[in-house]
């Protein structure tokens, strides 16, 4: 099985902007009555569910709340849960390149997605396929298809917990979600937040789809009861083993690792010629 290259984040579709600003309109009367606290990278954050949002953003309370509503999950789907900072861009490049090693392996490796293209690009979030005019999973109907996403676990479209889908999560210690989440926010804001700051906000669980503990434990405790179905990862322990965490990501995805292939080295999904660690 093979899983499909998504578009880069829209890059060409035309009416990402216009569709935001439609559900912003659709969803204004609704979320300007939710709770309101400063935010990070956006001027406000709103609570809704139990859970901080950003607004007029691709990821946000209106493309969550739309993503509910509309998406519609598989079966084969495989979903990348995390908070914003927490290895996101990590454990999609992992899973992206364990599911396609074979649809590339005898492809030079130039031509591999993840030589040209950010990991984002090669797995989407979730959130911003209701904000395409031309919605990247649509494309092959037969093909399993990798998403990532924020959304807090009680908070996933229904039709996730539904399907029998498999999901991965990948947590990370709080004090490298603050610092990490701190200086990402100070590249983007006009009127930088001093660390205090940023600690007092994480204190009181107001950062993007925090409270972090929340968020974690929604997760965690999931896993424990499904665990066929929900796997929780730290990115301590990715980094501190990545060969033998990838080898049981691999497992559980279903696309485990053959003797062959354990032999020759290729568990460490040696991309370019290094093990994918983040930098």
């Amino acid at each position: 099985m093979s899983v499909q290259v998504a578009k880069p984040s829209f890059e060409d579709d035309d009416g990402e902007e216009a569709n935001l600003s439609l559900l912003f309109d659709k969803y204004k009367d609704t979320f300007t009555t939710f709770p309101k606290e400063k935010g990070w990278m956006t001027k406000d954050v709103y609570m809704y569910q139990g859970f901080w949002h950003q607004s007029k953003n691709v990821v946000s309370v209106e493309t969550v709340m739309a993503t509910q509503e509309t998406f519609q999950a598989r079966s084969t789907d495989i979903y990348l849960a995390t908070l914003p900072k927490s290895g996101t861009t990590w454990i999609k490049a992992l899973v992206f390149a364990i599911v396609n090693r074979d649809r590339y392996k005898t492809k030079p490796l130039s031509s591999h997605p993840l030589q040209n293209s950010n990991p984002h690009n090669c797995v989407p979030f979730v959130e911003c396929e209701v904000l395409r005019n031309s919605p990247s999973y649509v494309i092959d109907e037969h093909s399993p298809r990798l998403f990532a996403t924020h959304i807090p676990y009680t908070s996933l479209p229904q039709s996730i917990h539904e399907s029998g889908c498999r999901l991965v999560y990948m947590s990370r210690n709080p004090k490298d979600v603050l610092v990490s989440l701190f200086h990402f926010a100070n590249k983007v804001r006009r009127d930088p937040l001093t660390i205090e700051e940023g600690f007092e906000m994480f204190k009181k669980g107001v950062i993007p789809n925090g409270p972090y503990w929340d968020h974690v434990k929604g997760y965690y405790k999931a896993s424990i009861e499904q665990p066929t179905r929900i796997m929780f990862l730290t990115y301590e322990d990715m980094k501190s083993d990545t060969t033998e965490n990838v080898k049981r990501l691999a497992k559980f995805l279903g696309y485990p690792f053959t003797e062959e292939e354990k032999a020759n080295g290729k568990e460490e999904l040696e991309i370019g010629g290094t093990i994918s660690q983040p930098k």
